[in-house]
């Protein structure tokens, strides 16, 4: 019988167990050892079957409890546990330690003098910094993920976190979270969605000083209206704002708002994303006001799923008196943007009737024109469709600084958003990148992590793993060799129990009985090569390239002295019926009797199941087409382990792949337009690669017995590549080159500041037509050169004296830069590393209005080497030369416009 009505019975701790509540409200037991201990202790089968401290409390017997209360050792345990966290989410950190340090150096007349000032004018790092994700993954337990990007999101609270960074956490909370998978009988992908009460999860509602809940409110066309609550995790010392818009005030629409992570349709989308971005700035309006938070200084916006947060803070300085424009510069000035996405198909796109629709005096933003907040987001460049408004460009138009999270990727993304700055190349874009990173705490398995304690003491290596230091790395290098291969077979050991247990799970689901499943007890082998591929199945991962060639696969797997074995996992889209039919093909392989104790698919991949893999596996497999993985952590996490990577050139694999601590699978670039022979290609050289190298690599044994080349390729894993790939190393980049300039920029840009930007850019936009370079011409000072035009040679270390005849129009020598551009050129006469010289006026205006601008320009590369010159607006309150998307280049018939100097 169903019931009327639900409601969440909390346990009444005894007194002496009253901190186990605080421990299990804050997230930070999902990374901290020592608490998830004291939680198994608890009730060791109903930690190990749910691993959720919330729920384990809302289970145990009384009785129970009252065991433990009485058990002097348990209860010290507790104490020590309890007042760790306290000290941890109080005491100074990396961030306070490094804002000191600037204190000392900006304000060396001593801390009274410093106390004396304003905080907003202190030093410069952000008083808060708010992060935007529209997923995060922080554990199991809050199942708010789909893939990459919320892991990535949730790495980047929990390493702010450890480093102290004052961050507030900003996303949807999810009624249904993403869909569970499981298998039909024949290997089609089947979804389900759990529903998710919140009072069950470790998240507490925000509430007004009188009790009632903290309520967020959009309007929406039609008078209707969209609430949300606003429920708040607590992330180690970072809080983590979720809006729900299952409220009963809201109409049965609007309250499926959030239903489910990445559903329904284009308006559905449309909805979920300004109350992400609109909605999720009033929550965190209305969470510093009720906790005394510092308000934020900086807005991060992870991906463009959350960029109407900017449009909402330019409309709250357009309520304050500003006009837009001023409003839109002030806001810029504080925004970081972070895109994930290498293909112009991966962005959120919407029509644009559908946007204007929600916007305007009948809806959302009504003091901001619909034809403003449009302009931001069209896609009114070369090659863009300008009926679509695109949440990336309106993220890169409202940001200061913006960063691919990858070399490569920062280079994809400044070819793919060029034509929002034509006129330069794609290489001085400004999109710079921040190779993203994982939070070892939460990968790196206990038995890896007490395997290094043993070396460097417990407290050492947390800090190795949560802040990074090269020198505690090193360390890891005097693990004897018999000790690493006594560790990887322990966890190759544990994986193949996991992989045996979840398959007979999936078989049974797959309507398999008991009886006909004993086969699984002989799957995997503890002592074969084991080889892991897990992630999301979009096309351009490829999770079926390994089976190009089934006999040859068929005889790696099955090959009697040098066997490899490979544990597959990953999700396909629940619209997206070719990722689908890719995990069917697979699975019915792996069905194969001759081959099913040697490789298998796992169904319903996700943080728990990830933790095994990564530690129990040999190599970890990545085959996207690239350049289209922007980054791809999970080799990351697989690395911190000691599993050495197998993959493309693609993401940070090309930024820091060396042969001693893995291999490169290469790419048949030349085919890249036929995308049968390119995956037959590359499937071979993936095949020759395990069968020639990997495999024998594996399983060549020394004179002690062990494979030492193997073992020493697995130290240099975690010596060299360890603290390159942590989530700490990343999250300081940000600060110190994002953060704490966009804090700067933030300050610096008050209303009049920022209503004088906004009117010299007018002015300057306005202008620029009649900017043009009308002459160049050069004279050797040091060498003789003839015409650049000639195409002759000269001397390295010569000096070329550039003369530039400009006209300005309207404009003044200090609204401008005038630069030559100069460096070694292609076939095609392309400057290709250029180097800028800047020239100084130095007559003029003529009576033509034109000004002569002049400068050396010193050959100081030998080979084909050319220069230009060009005409760029100057402010110094501009980020960038490039900010305004403006610049004035020769024509070609402007005397010695581009000329070559040196062949």
């Amino acid at each position: 019988m169903k019931a009327i009505r639900r409601f969440t019975v909390r346990p009444v701790l005894p007194a002496p167990l009253a901190p186990l509540a605080e421990l299990a409200r804050n997230l930070r037991w999902s990374w901290h050892a020592a608490t998830r201990d004291l939680f198994r202790d608890v009730d060791p089968v109903l930690w190990d079957a749910d691993g959720d401290p919330v729920r384990l409390l809302g289970s145990v017997p009384p009785a129970r409890l009252a065991e433990l209360a009485a058990d002097d050792d348990f209860v010290r345990r507790l104490g020590e546990c309890a007042a760790d966290l306290r000290a941890y989410v109080t005491g100074p950190r990396w961030y306070q330690e490094h804002q000191d340090r600037q204190d000392r150096q900006e304000h060396p007349e001593g801390r009274e003098r410093r106390d004396s000032r304003s905080a907003a004018s202190d030093g410069a790092l952000p008083a808060a910094v708010a992060y935007f994700s529209p997923e995060f993954g922080i554990t199991a337990a809050l199942p708010q993920y789909s893939g990459g990007l919320g892991i990535l999101a949730g790495d980047h609270l929990k390493a702010a976190s450890d480093l102290g960074v004052p961050l507030i956490g900003v996303g949807l909370l999810y009624r249904h979270g993403y869909f569970r998978q499981s298998l039909t009988r024949d290997g089609w992908q089947q979804e389900h969605y759990p529903v998710l009460d919140p009072n069950e999860l470790p998240l507490t509602l925000l509430r007004e000083p009188d009790g009632t809940p903290a309520l967020v409110r959009l309007a929406l066309p039609g008078h209707r209206a969209l609430r949300a609550h606003v429920w708040q995790a607590q992330v180690g010392r970072v809080p983590l704002l979720l809006l729900d818009s299952d409220v009963e005030e809201n109409d049965p629409g609007a309250r499926e708002v959030t239903d489910r992570l990445y559903g329904g349709g284009s308006e559905h989308r449309l909805l979920q994303e300004m109350l992400l971005g609109i909605g999720g700035v009033r929550a965190v309006r209305a969470y510093c006001r009720l906790t005394g938070h510092p308000e934020p200084e900086v807005f991060h916006t992870n991906e463009g799923h959350a960029g109407f947060l900017g449009l909402e803070r330019v409309h709250e300085r357009v309520q304050g008196g500003l006009a837009f424009d001023a409003a839109l510069e002030a806001v810029r000035a504080g925004t970081v943007f972070t895109t994930h996405t290498p293909v112009p198909a991966g962005i959120d796109r919407f029509d644009r009737e559908l946007v204007a629709h929600h916007f305007g005096p009948e809806a959302e933003l009504p003091h901001i024109d619909v034809e403003l907040i449009l302009r931001l987001g069209m896609e009114t460049y070369p090659g863009g469709e300008p009926n679509l408004f695109n949440m990336a460009v309106m993220g890169l138009r409202l940001a200061r600084g913006a960063n691919g999270v990858s070399t490569l990727h920062g280079r994809v993304s400044r070819e793919m958003f060029q034509g929002l700055w034509p006129g330069f190349d794609p290489e001085e874009v400004p999109i710079t990148s921040v190779t993203n990173g994982v939070h070892a705490p939460t990968w790196v398995a206990p038995e890896v992590f007490r395997c290094g304690a043993g070396r460097i003491g417990a407290g050492r290596t947390d800090q190795a793993l949560s802040v990074g230091d090269d020198e505690r790395w090193d360390a890891v290098a005097g693990i004897p060799d018999g000790d690493i291969w006594l560790l990887r077979r322990e966890l190759r050991a544990q994986l193949v129990y996991e992989v045996r247990r979840r398959l007979h799970v999936s078989w049974r689901q797959r309507g398999a009985a008991t009886a006909e499943l004993g086969w699984i007890d002989e799957v995997l082998d503890p002592d074969v090569l084991t080889i892991g591929f897990a992630r999301r199945v979009p096309a351009y991962k490829r999770l079926t390239l390994m089976l190009r060639d089934r006999d040859r696969l068929m005889e790696l797997l099955t090959h009697p002295d040098r066997p490899v074995q490979i544990v597959v996992a990953g999700k396909a889209h629940p619209a997206d019926d070719g990722g689908k039919r890719l995990i069917q093909d697979l699975v019915r392989f792996t069905d194969d009797p001759r081959v099913r104790h040697r490789v298998v698919f796992l169904p319903d991949y996700g943080m728990a199941m990830a933790r095994k893999l990564y530690a129990g596996c040999d190599v970890w497999l990545n085959n996207p087409l690239r350049p289209l993985e922007a980054c791809g952590t999970s080799g990351m996490k697989a690395a911190l382990n000691g599993c050495l990577n197998l993959s493309v050139l693609d993401g940070w694999w090309d930024e820091w792949f060396e042969p001693d601590f893995g291999w490169a699978i290469p790419t048949a670039d030349g085919a890249a337009t036929d995308e049968h022979r390119r995956d037959d290609l590359e499937a071979a050289a993936l095949y020759d690669l395990l069968e020639r190298r990997v495999a024998p690599r594996f399983y060549e044994h020394g004179p002690e017995g062990l494979p030492d080349r193997w073992i020493e390729m697995v130290r240099r894993t975690l010596t060299r590549l360890g603290p390159k790939v942590l989530a700490g190393r990343m999250v300081r980049e940000y600060v110190e080159r994002l953060y704490a300039p966009a804090a700067r920029a933030h300050r610096m840009l008050d209303a009049d500041a920022a209503t004088a930007l906004a009117a010299w850019k007018s002015r300057v936009r306005a202008a620029w037509p009649r900017v043009a370079v009308d002459h160049v011409e050069t004279a050797a000072t040091a060498a003789t050169v003839a015409t650049a035009a000639l195409g002759t040679t000269a001397e390295l270390g010569a000096t070329v004296a550039l003369r530039v005849r400009v006209r300005l129009g309207e404009l003044t020598p200090d609204d401008v830069e005038v630069q030559a551009l100069a460096g070694r050129v292609d076939p095609e006469d392309h400057i290709t590393d250029a180097t800028p010289v800047p020239l100084k006026p130095t007559s003029g205006p003529d009576a033509e209005g034109a000004l002569l601008y002049e400068g050396p320009l010193t050959l100081d590369r030998t080979g084909p080497f050319g220069y230009t010159v060009r005409v760029l607006p100057a402010h110094r309150l501009l980020s960038d030369s490039t900010e305004l998307g403006l610049v004035a280049l020769p024509t070609e018939t402007t005397g010695e416009a581009a000329g070559v100097l040196m062949r």
